[in-house]
């Protein structure tokens, strides 16, 4: 099972809002911690120990601390890459390197006696990753997170995000994006359009970024890249990564009955296997409802995300319902219920014949 983490940034806000945080993260089942080490300006002593303040609170959680670090911190901090006693030291779990070394190093780096983890950058598309595997590191140490994008349209494209994340899954390697909060008003720099892996995201509820990712079943790990994410959209981002089955919003027709409403709303839905390019049947439903009358109303031509339930002049099919994949021709005898959310709609085509989903009302 995947896990769910956060990120904070103690040198751009207070240790007790840090703490108040990780406590309301822990609440909701939250794991992981993201950090970034990426440069020290101020008196160094001093920002190692506040840091070390925040990774001991995270650990009296039992959250794992993954601090971000560039090559140019290995100087500054004069410790060297075989010896990560430092990190040790500090109760970090795990090092992301920000940018790598030449794949020989980070293989050795694995290797480590404390049994630190070391994180690396997912999102470059190169033989990176294959390179390090060539020195033979230990795998079980070796994890794979994206990046993510303060600058608005320069996130990732999802064909290249899947290209990088096979380069990592073909190995077994642990996997991890961020998505986008919009309560959040800071990351580690100043200017921030929010920080999500994939474009795409950006301007999406954090709920359906994390549907997103789990449907795509290649994205093990999920954090957020901005603080401080809202309780809210820390439960929307728990409800949606622990779901025992995805689930879509709908935003119902103004004359859906409760009947239509009974049968969207409080069933478990099964894609069935023997697929139509048309729609996305859900059959069970004309069993279990086929004493209702379902009554002809709302018969307009049908559009892709249209839901759909079959009405009395369907015979048998009568109760069933579906999901418009294209636009098709109304006869009469189907009841536009509903439309799939519009920002929603592009999961339809991450739902997989013969899996099962929940349609919930979106409000």
């Amino acid at each position: 099972m995947g896990k769910l983490g956060i990120s904070i940034y103690p040198e751009r806000s207070t240790f007790e809002k840090d703490k108040a945080y990780l406590d309301l993260a822990h609440q909701y089942g939250f794991k992981r911690v993201f950090t970034s080490l990426l440069q020290i300006t101020e008196d160094k002593d001093k920002v190692l120990a506040e840091f070390k303040q925040v990774v001991d609170y995270a650990n009296s959680l039992e959250m794992e601390v993954m601090v971000d670090i560039n090559p140019g911190l290995f100087d500054q901090l004069e410790i060297s890459y075989d010896d990560l006693t430092f990190f040790h030291e500090m109760g970090a779990y795990g090092v992301r390197l920000d940018i790598g070394f030449t794949g020989q190093e980070e293989a050795r780096m694995t290797r480590n006696p404390f049994g630190i983890k070391i994180e690396i950058n997912m999102s470059t598309g190169t033989s990176y990753v294959d390179n390090i595997m060539s020195y033979s590191p230990n795998v079980n140490n070796l994890l794979g997170s994206h990046n993510f994008y303060p600058h608005r349209y320069s996130g990732l494209g999802f064909e290249h995000f899947v290209m990088c994340t096979e380069k990592f899954t073909k190995y077994g390697i642990n996997t991890m994006a961020f998505v986008n909060s919009h309560e959040a008003d800071f990351g580690p720099w100043p200017t921030q359009d929010g920080l999500c892996s994939l474009e795409d995201h950006r301007d999406l509820e954090i709920g359906t970024q994390v549907k997103h990712l789990v449907l795509m079943g290649t994205i093990d790990d999920v954090l957020v890249g901005n603080a401080y994410a809202s309780e809210a959209e820390l439960k929307a981002m728990s409800d949606a990564f622990f779901a025992d089955y995805p689930s879509v919003k709908v935003d119902v027709a103004e004359d859906i009955t409760d009947d239509e409403k009974e049968v969207l709303f409080n069933n478990l839905h099964s894609y069935r296997g023997d697929r139509s390019e048309y729609i996305l049947r859900s059959t069970m439903t004309r069993i279990k409802y086929k004493e209702l009358p379902f009554a002809a109303h709302n018969t307009v031509d049908m559009e892709k995300g249209d839901v759909l339930i079959d009405n009395v002049g369907y015979g048998q099919y009568k109760g069933e319902t579906q999901i418009a994949l294209k636009s098709m021709k109304n006869d009469g005898r189907v009841n536009v219920v509903g439309k799939i959310s519009a920002d929603e709609l592009f999961l339809l085509d991450f739902l997989r014949p013969w899996s099962n989903f929940k349609l919930i009302e979106n409000k």
